[in-house]
């Protein structure tokens, strides 16, 4: 019988990379994290880091170009990466982890109704008759926040807030131990934003559900984050409690990172990183950062170790050797 480690996920050297006509695309690159139960993390970082590549690599939904899938992704205790394909299919993926896609127009069927697509993974993963998919889909409707009338409705006639909450009932509706969500607010405006964050905290609470929230929104994030991860070309960087975080990152991206957010408050402009991130086919050695970083030096040249602080907090950089 499975343990219940008081760490619900665990990834240790996690590696994605990709074939293409140009080379070998190193998209997570030696990725090691830890989420905790009932919590929030939230993985933060420009553009083309490789966040979205991170969320396929722990769900194993892998392009057909894989290079390299490698590492250790522990559930509990269980290694999920040593599971055969059909076993994580039936026991992982949307049982225990489930997705809400970055579009969720894009994830919903535009010709079956919305209740339908939100039973399926009960009747899949469940095993429940398609009536009592039904009702469980209505609960996940109440519970979110969609009026149930809703479940007889086709996707295009839900606006673009309902369409999200109805992609986070069907990731829901399993009752799973953990919900990776991609931009879940990308396309949305600032005011349906606050309501879909507001649903998270909420829904994390009551179900004690637990989230990788994947985006570049930093303003948004902060109001779900118990812990944030700094994703730079391909790896992480930095690791740590939101409340340290946020008023003081330690890696010198994850300062610029937060010198870029506007703020409602003091006389200090938004701050621009220089620079280009380094292509992912062929990622400097040493520290990815140094040729932005205005605090390199001579030893960025060496690929640094990752520094566990006083405080818990871990960041990739050798100004803390």
């Amino acid at each position: 019988m499975e343990k219940k480690h008081k760490q619900l996920l665990r990834i240790k050297e996690l590696r994605l990379h990709f074939r293409t006509t140009r080379g070998v695309v190193q998209a997570v690159d030696g990725v090691d994290f830890e989420l905790p139960r009932n919590k929030a993390t939230v993985v933060i970082g420009e553009s083309g880091c490789g966040k979205s590549s991170l969320a396929k690599a722990i769900l194993r939904l892998l392009p057909r170009n894989v290079h390299t899938y490698s590492g250790h992704v522990y559930l509990g205790d269980l290694d999920i990466m040593g599971l055969e394909d059909e076993e994580f299919r039936q026991d992982i993926r949307w049982s225990r982890i489930s997705m809400v896609p970055q579009a969720a127009m894009n994830a919903l069927n535009p010709v079956m109704k919305v209740g339908e697509q939100v039973a399926e993974p009960a009747m899949v993963h469940l095993g429940l008759k398609h009536q009592a998919a039904l009702q469980q889909a209505a609960q996940m409707f109440d519970h979110v926040g969609v009026p149930i009338d809703f479940l007889h409705r086709y996707a295009f006639e839900l606006s673009g807030g309902m369409r999200q909450r109805a992609a986070l009932a069907m990731a829901l509706v399993t009752v799973p131990d953990l919900v990776i969500l991609d931009e879940p607010t990308s396309a949305l405006d600032v005011l349906t934003q606050a309501n879909i964050m507001n649903l998270l905290k909420r829904v994390k609470q009551e179900m004690e559900t637990s989230f990788i929230l994947i985006t570049h929104d930093i303003a948004t994030s902060s109001e779900l984050a118990d812990n944030v991860a700094v994703m730079y070309a391909g790896q992480i960087v930095e690791v740590g409690d939101a409340a340290s975080f946020f008023p003081a990152p330690l890696h010198p991206y994850a300062k610029a990172l937060m010198n870029s957010v506007p703020r409602l408050r003091g006389d200090s402009e938004p701050e621009f990183i220089t620079g280009q991130p380094p292509s992912l086919l062929s990622p400097p050695t040493g520290c990815r950062f140094a040729a932005r970083c205005p605090a390199r030096f001579e030893k960025c040249s060496e690929d640094p170790p990752v520094i566990t602080q006083a405080d818990g907090r871990q960041v990739k950089c050798w100004l803390y050797t």
